[in-house]
């Protein structure tokens, strides 16, 4: 029993087990890099623009009933420049979200991340 756990052995079976399990480090399609960079990206920009909205909903609640910020005329818009706020952020990938994506995604080479 402890020969066959112990890896310096040449009956262990856990040296053999964990060649075949480890995957081959092989070049990934641009077609499959180009799909996951973008996918990261929009998560990315989808996660911010989440952020965003709690934010902007969590000044409205504090907001006392005279604020700007209660003003419901202006909500479409405020939504619509923090979809393209978060876009512009997600596209320069300043918060790092894409490029953890990516590492775990991509082989070192291919991941671009900075």
């Amino acid at each position: 029993m402890l020969d066959q756990l112990n890896l310096n052995t040449p009956g262990g079976q856990a040296a053999s087990d964990a060649e075949q399990v480890a995957p081959s480090a092989s070049v990934p399609d641009q077609a499959y890099v180009a799909k996951a960079t973008r996918a990261a990206v929009e998560f990315e920009s989808f996660f911010i623009s989440h952020m965003l909205r709690q934010m902007r909903s969590a000044t409205k609640e504090m907001a006392g009933e005279d604020s700007v910020f209660k003003d419901r005329v202006n909500s479409d818009m405020q939504d619509m420049a923090d979809q393209m706020l978060a876009g512009q952020i997600a596209g320069q990938r300043a918060f790092g979200i894409a490029d953890a994506i990516l590492r775990q995604l991509l082989p070192a080479p291919f991941n671009n991340s900075k």
